[in-house]
Order: C-alpha cells, then structure tokens, then sequence
C-alpha cells in the first residue's frame, strides 16, 4: 500500500444524516449525524431513553426515520433490504430463538437461513464458548447462555457488519472478559461492530471510539482515551482510614475534596504528583492507591441532569419492528 492509500480516508460502513424519531411529544432522536469507518468498534453510550436503541434500530432497517436517512455500504437499510442481511448480523436485547431446537440445531437452522455452511454453527459455538452445551435445548440454557447463544446468531453467517445491543448485560465477570476476547478477534478480522452498552469499563476497553447521546442527540464522539485525557476529572488518592485526619488532608495543597468511601479516606486532585510528594512526607506512601479518571467520570458529567426515562426506548408503543432470524 501506497502512502498516499495509507492516508485515505476509510469509506464509511455506516453513513447516518440528520436521522430524528419522534414517538407522540417525545423526541427520541433529534438531527443524529455520524459516520462509522470499516472495521472501527464503535459505541454508542446513553442513559435510558436517550434513544439509542431507537437509532440503532434505524441503523438496522427495523424502524424508519421520520427524517434523515441511512446508508450501510452505501445502501439503504430501509425499506427492508434484502441484499444487506447477508452482509449485517444483529443481536437484541430480546431476542428471538427456535426453543425447542438444541443450542447446535438453532444456530444450523439461522446458518440455512441464511446459506452459510453447517460447520458454521459449530464455529459459532466455540466462539462464544457454548460448545459443552451445544445439544441442550435452547428452553433449557441459562439467561447467560442464551444471551450468549443470541451473540452466536448475529455471528454464524460471518457478516461484515455487527450491531450488538448490551452484549454482556446477563453475564458474569469471567465470561464478561472472554466475550471480550471474542469481539476483539472480530475486529482484527477487519469487522465493523456498533456496540451499546451500560458497562463503561468495557466501551473504555474495546471501543475505538464512542458516541454519547443525551435527549436523543450526540453530545460528544471521539475516542474513550482522548476524552478521558480532555476531562477535567479529578484523580482519587485512597488511603486506609486512620492514617491521615481528615481537616489535616483537606489542608494539603492541591487537594480539592476530601470524602470517606468505603473504608478508605478518598483525596480528590488534579495535581497528582503534587499531593503524593507531600502524603509522603507526612505518612508514607504504603497502602496509598491512586484512581485515575476514567470514561466513567467523563460519562456522568456530560449526561448529569439528563432526563431518563422509566422505559427503554425497545418498550415505545409502536407496530412491533420486523425482527430478522
């Protein structure tokens, strides 16, 4: 590849232009424009009912913008584009599975569907480690199973692009981070994935960059780390309690608030160096742990005072949108 290639700009998978929905009064998506390059992670953040399960959806070609438009591959999603499904897989929240079939028979039957090989289920298996219950009956399968399994739909046709919605909302820690390693290799295989998610540890961790939505509209995108390292959020120094007297580390300099959280006397600053060099002198540094900033902090300042709603935007009465195998 030529420097000259190198430096192009990678056309966008998903191209989205002043998409707004409303429901009733109720704007869910209001003037939503973003780009998405091939193969980029990208997340999309939110509290309840800012709408990003509405824009997704849009993304998808489940729901119709009331103006705007989309474009996958350079496509329209909507009216329903039957020449897109081989290429997009999806994964909901509430997702649709044969319950009487085996974990194996579900996913050769959504292979066929879609003229992907048999062996395709078993890959698909072993990917989002199912393997061991492959000939259990999906009715049977725990709800982490079957989120897992429902990650394997949107997977086993090979698509290009991936939309995947609260991937690891029912899973525990542990299978958590291995599903992480699964969507890392997807991405090194050059697939494009749209990722939503409450977990900010995990859009920190994968994501190359993220959109924020409050009230229906983006309020910021860019990478997690340059966000974090652009945010005013102060560090947190935690010390065990009974080592410093709190009126005596709310006087060192450069600290800015002084709180007891759990168990520990938490010194907020954004002059880092300056208050561990005078901790130091006064009680030591042993036991001293320090907390960076992180997308988290980032997060809740921009989405403080936001108005949530009591329902997720899945739950707005509407004619229920086609839902794909």
């Amino acid at each position: 590849m030529s420097e000259e290639e190198a430096m192009r700009p990678t056309p966008a998978t998903v191209h989205v232009q002043g998409v707004s929905k409303r429901y009733g009064d109720r704007q869910a998506v209001d003037d939503v424009s973003l780009d998405i390059g091939r193969g980029e992670f990208f997340g999309l953040l939110g509290p309840n009912g800012a709408g990003k399960s509405t824009l997704v959806e849009i993304m998808e070609g489940l729901r119709r913008a009331d103006t705007g438009s989309v474009a996958l591959f350079g496509e329209s999603p909507w009216p329903r584009n039957t020449a897109l499904l081989p290429r997009i897989g999806i994964q909901t929240q509430s997702s649709a599975f044969f319950v009487r079939q085996t974990a194996r028979e579900h996913l050769s039957t959504v292979a066929a569907l879609y003229g992907a090989p048999r062996e395709a289920a078993e890959a698909a298996l072993d990917s989002v480690g199912l393997t061991g219950r492959r000939d259990v009956q999906v009715e049977k399968l725990s709800g982490g199973q079957r989120q897992r399994l429902a990650i394997a739909s949107a997977l086993v046709h090979g698509p290009e692009l991936i939309f995947l919605d609260e991937p690891t909302a029912a899973l525990d820690p542990q299978a958590r981070r291995d599903l992480w390693d699964v969507l890392r290799s997807l991405k090194e295989q050059g697939r494009t994935i749209v990722h939503t998610t409450h977990h900010l540890d995990e859009a920190q961790e994968l994501c190359d960059r993220i959109a924020i939505l409050v009230d229906g509209r983006i309020v910021v995108t860019d990478s997690p780390h340059a966000l974090v390292d652009a945010s005013r959020a102060p560090s947190r120094l935690l010390l065990p309690l009974g080592r410093l007297d709190e009126r005596k580390a709310a006087d060192v300099a450069g600290v800015d608030r002084v709180t007891v959280q759990g168990g520990s006397l938490v010194l907020e600053t954004r002059t880092t160096g300056r208050v561990l060099s005078a901790l130091d002198r006064l009680v030591g540094l042993d036991g001293v742990q320090t907390r960076t900033p992180s997308l988290e902090d980032v997060y809740l300042d921009l989405t403080a005072g936001a108005t949530q709603s009591p329902h997720t935007d899945r739950s707005i009465p509407e004619t229920t949108p086609e839902r794909r195998p």
